[in-house]
């Protein structure tokens, strides 16, 4: 679908944009090169709705705002992650819950082969969403987009709270809400090449056999995580990584509390 929501143009220069995770100023925000494998633009990727009713809305406004973009559509189908948004092979679980007051708003959790993004996981926190300080449709709106542009494999534009126009920077601001022109065109950097196989939708990565998968597991917590691997200057974001075994990497994009 791309039908046309709000989208406000940036307001700083492109040049002075934040590649997270690597700590150097240029016009990038890829997230690390990862990208879902794929023969053909624009692929389809399902966003399993795990979320309460009070989050469907940001969830379908968020999917209509990313598929705008040139190379991929997202669509909205039932949640098969369950209460432990557990991770599906070929698509994304998008899920709220109330997670407890352990310091994270948001997290979105990819999982890797080689740069080949193979499933992925966006969960919204609900004990701090419930609070008045996060409980508003510009602050839910924000975090859900953002939460799910990790999952295409974008990074932050900026970390230190000006407003950049899209949901990828960490502004307050009611114009952070939905993605940007430049979101669009790092979207259609990160995919200007095709792959001679597909990792949407599949069941099995073919780079790995089904034994391997099974033992990929669900991590709740930072302690599950892995090491952290990069913190942003006012610790409001990190990035941790876990070697899962037989060539695939768990790694956790996370959004810290006030």
């Amino acid at each position: 679908m791309h039908k046309m929501p709000r989208i406000v143009l940036p307001t700083v220069a492109l040049s002075a944009v934040l590649l997270v995770g690597v700590g150097v100023v240029q016009a990038s925000h890829s997230w690390g090169g990862y990208h879902w494998a794929r023969t053909a633009n624009p692929f389809t990727l399902q966003m399993g709705d795990n979320v309460s009713t009070g989050w469907d809305s940001y969830l379908a406004e968020t999917s209509e705002a990313w598929s705008i973009s040139s190379v991929l559509d997202t669509t909205v189908v039932e949640g098969k992650g369950g209460k432990s948004c557990k991770a599906q092979t070929g698509r994304i679980e998008v899920c709220s819950r109330t997670y407890g007051y352990n310091g994270w708003l948001g997290l979105a959790q990819i999982y890797v082969s080689g740069t080949h993004i193979t499933k992925g996981i966006a969960k919204m926190n609900d004990s701090y969403f419930n609070l008045s300080l996060y409980n508003t449709p510009d602050e839910r709106l924000h975090v859900m987009c953002q939460e799910v542009g990790h999952l295409f494999g974008l990074g932050h534009t900026s970390e230190d709270g000006t407003s950049q126009g899209t949901c990828m920077d960490y502004s307050t601001s009611p114009d952070s809400t939905l993605p940007n022109a430049h979101d669009y065109e790092q979207l259609e950097a990160i995919y200007a090449h095709l792959d001679t196989f597909t990792t949407v939708g599949s069941t099995v990565n073919r780079n790995r056999g089904a034994s391997a998968l099974a033992k990929s597991d669900d991590f709740e917590n930072a302690a599950e995580w892995g090491k952290e691997i990069y913190r942003s200057t006012d610790g409001h974001a990190s990035v941790f990584e876990r070697d899962l075994g037989h060539g695939e990497r768990l790694l956790t994009h996370v959004r810290w509390a006030e």
